[in-house]
């Protein structure tokens, strides 16, 4: 994976090709909490049933995922870093129906 968000390099892996990293910044992280909506989980588990992919379930992670890249880039950028790598992701459960999905990386200076 490696994209650029908001004029900060996002990369999964240790380094970046022709680039040298000159500062560390620190772990910089972004999440956020979902839950569940009744009327997608009807559709859902209907499709579950049929069998094929759960489209719903999937663009909620999609949504998820690119708001805790944003709100990681952002943690960067205050920071000063123009890159961020070694990007992760973990997830909790938080309550019944509910679920936290978090990005986390090492926000750093390349050039």
């Amino acid at each position: 994976m490696q994209h650029i968000r908001d004029g900060i390099m996002v990369v999964n892996t240790e380094t970046i090709a022709g680039k040298v990293i000159t500062q560390n910044l620190g772990v910089v992280g972004g999440s956020t909490v979902r839950a569940k909506n009744v009327g997608r989980d009807i559709t859902q588990a209907l499709r579950n049933i049929m069998g094929g992919e759960l489209v719903k379930y999937t663009e909620l992670l999609e949504e998820s995922r690119s708001e805790a890249i944003a709100r990681m880039v952002a943690d960067a950028a205050a920071r000063g870093a123009n890159a961020i790598v070694n990007v992760r992701f973990a997830t909790s459960a938080v309550t019944s129906g509910a679920a936290e999905l978090f990005a986390y990386g090492t926000a750093v200076k390349v050039e």
